[in-house]
């Protein structure tokens, strides 16, 4: 499989990992991307803002850093590893862990929850509080806040396919703590995917060049 990505070994939330993500469209940020308005005409304020936000860290070097914290954020990530061996059981694919896979070619890249086999494979593994779990389990599809994440990882990684993972070990029948289900890479998807993800970069380069530009007018 030819990669369009390089690999970088760093622990997630770490100060190297933050570094990484700096200036770059990641996972969290593609929902941005794809929103739509229902009503109206001009740019999103969630896109803008994304814009505003990228164009920050590459002038300063800095992330902006997320805001959600919390017992129960912290308590998901505590969960994973238990996920992705009830995963792993289920299903006998065993879970790497990625740090950063940054693009070659474009400011973007991707955090991944886990990946299988030579990045055959990717997971995106959630462990939310019970309803929640439950409403997935009901629902039996992936959830619509997660769709973008799940697309923009699959065109970073280049994988054939992305398991979403629900996990909660607070079930008592040990059938309902996994959820699982499977979204397969469609080219003509991640090539509409490409094209705005292209467009919006683009954007955010000619807005660093214009702030660059009026600054040092500005100090001449």
């Amino acid at each position: 499989m030819l990669r369009h990505f390089t690999a970088h070994t760093v622990e997630q939330r770490s100060d190297e990992w933050r570094a990484l993500r700096a200036g770059r469209v990641t996972g969290s940020a593609a929902d941005a991307l794809l929103a739509e308005r229902k009503r109206g005409a001009g740019e999103l304020a969630v896109r803008r803002n994304l814009r505003n936000q990228l164009v920050v860290e590459r002038l300063t070097g800095i992330p902006v850093e997320d805001s959600a914290k919390g017992a129960a954020v912290q308590r998901g990530i505590d969960s994973e590893a238990s996920a992705f061996r009830a995963y792993e059981a289920r299903t006998g694919q065993m879970v790497k862990r990625s740090g950063f896979l940054a693009h070659n070619t474009l400011a973007a890249g991707a955090s991944l929850d886990g990946y299988v086999g030579d990045f055959a494979g990717i997971l995106e593994a959630k462990c939310p509080n019970s309803a929640t779990h439950l409403a997935y389990l009901m629902g039996g599809t992936v959830p619509d806040d997660y769709r973008g994440q799940i697309f923009h990882n699959l065109y970073i990684s280049g994988a054939a396919w992305c398991d979403f993972v629900s996990y909660d070990d607070r079930f008592i029948d040990p059938a309902l703590r996994l959820f699982v289900v499977r979204v397969e890479r469609d080219d003509t998807q991640m090539k509409a995917y490409e094209l705005m993800l292209r467009t919006f970069l683009t954007e955010v380069d000619a807005e660093v060049e214009r702030v660059q530009q009026s600054l040092t007018g500005a100090a001449a």
